[in-house]
């Protein structure tokens, strides 16, 4: 099989991933619920990994750093986390129902929602933001690239909007973690969501959440949390505050050997790799006169996602001809992302998205255009 299904979940991990899980399913005990070894060691592993994610995304603190199952939850915690009645919070049409449902919600609970528009390409206007802010604006929440286009956003332009007026900045870094850099201090992110199984190359089941010092969220759960026993209230200090509950100790220690992949190979070795399959894939599948491409390719350092159309045949048709003719993956559909296809005139189709690892060959590209080409 050709797995070009990257954006949904990277399903060729390094082989350090693989032996990190199994070992800790065969040594793991439960971290910060117990003296002994098994314990110990397994709240170490935890330790060292969440020193790994606050170096990448430059949080400061380790214990700034909250582990959740995907980014799912971790914006439902930033979201419902730091909103009240009153106030006032910006979105985009780029949004995964990750952070639009969760948004509805609040607007249900009295917050109010602006959603920023975007043009047939998928692009916002920066300018926008200024425009909607007002004086009970809370928060600017939005994804650091769309999972559809693949279009980047730039967080950083944000960030300084954000910090000029006072206001919190949360980013859905799903598409981005482990392939483009993030530095909450410089970009003026105050709180950053993620997920382990995409580009992070970690188990599923895994993801965090990072929060500036300083800022409390309101935790989604409570219940145990291996101290403070005799107390009615869950612990409010970080992280425990934010991780309720035994943590996947097992998909953790995945993750962190992801993170040292990662690494070792470099991020940027990686993101150019990923890049140049997606550039030639593109270039080659817009000289198919019956291929319509969604997105704005005017800037190559975008994720590396294709998503199309064959004539006016439903995106589902085109997949399933796809895996069923050629054992090639993609996706179609809405993607979650359905604000987005209303910019792009897609509602109705969907559409089908290519996403490219860095596991992927021109080889693979090669044979999917020559699909594509057989298709039409």
């Amino acid at each position: 099989m050709i797995y070009l299904d990257n954006a949904a979940t990277t399903r060729t991990k390094p082989q350090q991933v693989i032996d990190a899980v199994v070992y800790a399913m065969n040594h793991s005990g439960n971290a910060e619920r117990g003296t002994h070894e098994a314990a110990l060691d397994t709240a170490r592993g935890v330790f060292d990994v969440r020193c790994q994610i606050a170096d990448l995304f430059h949080v400061g603190d380790p214990a700034q750093v909250a582990f959740t199952s995907n980014s799912t939850e971790a914006l439902n915690i930033a979201i419902k986390g730091i909103l009240n009645p009153g106030d006032h919070v910006i979105t985009t049409m780029l949004e995964h129902n990750s952070v639009l449902r969760p948004l509805y919600e609040m607007e249900e609970r009295g917050v109010e929602l602006t959603i920023l528009k975007a043009d047939k390409k998928g692009c916002i206007v920066y300018e926008d933001f200024e425009k909607a802010i007002k004086d009970n604006t809370k928060a600017i929440v939005c994804t650091h690239a769309s999972n559809l286009t693949g279009n980047l956003v730039d967080i950083e332009r944000i960030g300084q909007i954000a910090k000029a007026h006072d206001i919190l900045f949360v980013v859905d870094a799903s598409q981005t973690a482990g392939v483009f850099p993030i530095d909450m201090e410089k970009m003026h992110i105050d709180i950053v969501c993620f997920t382990g199984h995409k580009s992070l190359l970690g188990p599923q089941g895994t993801g965090g959440i990072c929060v500036r010092k300083g800022l409390e969220v309101r935790p989604l759960k409570s219940g145990g949390s291996g101290v403070m026993t005799y107390h009615k209230e869950h612990p409010r200090v970080m992280p425990t505050a934010l991780e309720a509950g035994t943590l996947n100790a097992h998909g953790i220690a995945g993750l962190g050997a992801g993170i040292s992949y990662i690494a070792e190979m470099g991020m940027d070795v990686i993101r150019q790799k990923e890049q140049a399959l997606m550039q030639q894939f593109y270039e080659e599948v817009i000289k198919i006169p019956e291929v319509t491409v969604y997105g704005d390719f005017s800037d190559m350092n975008r994720a590396p996602v294709v998503a199309l159309n064959l004539g006016d045949y439903e995106s589902g048709e085109v997949s399933d001809a796809l895996f069923m003719d050629y054992e090639i993956a993609t996706r179609p559909g809405g993607h979650c992302a359905p604000l987005m296809h209303e910019a792009l005139g897609t509602v109705e189709q969907g559409a089908v998205r290519f996403s490219f690892s860095h596991y992927n060959t021109m080889e693979e590209v090669e044979a999917a255009v020559k699909a594509l080409k057989e298709l039409c």
